[in-house]
């Protein structure tokens, strides 16, 4: 992946972002906290695994490839959020991890 792609989805992710915290004080009068971000990563990554077993037709969704798709997609886009949010650089972190375990497996 050309590491400008990434930059543009990171851009692209925090847009959306900012458009959800306008909707949330819409609804309840103030962002979402950090927790609750958390929180709702969770709940989809959790899902990611619904969605596996469905694709490999262990449970019951006639849309399992879209479905799996949509929240790993999704689930990409709320760890870029939590790590704009903790302060923490998302391509750095990447890297990181990258290179450590490369190392660690050699």
């Amino acid at each position: 992946m050309n590491p400008n792609n990434l930059d543009k989805i990171i851009e692209r992710s925090l847009e959306i972002r900012e458009k959800y915290h306008q909707l949330e004080i819409q609804q309840n009068g103030k962002e979402w906290t950090l927790e609750q971000d958390a929180l709702a990563y969770l709940t989809d990554a959790g899902l990611v695994g619904r969605d596996v077993m469905s694709h490999e037709k262990i449970w019951g969704k006639s849309n399992a490839a879209e479905e799996l798709e949509h929240k790993l997609g999704e689930n990409i886009w709320w760890l870029i959020i939590l790590a704009d949010r903790t302060g923490i650089d998302m391509k750095e972190a990447l890297e990181k991890f990258l290179t450590k375990t490369e190392n660690l497996l050699k």
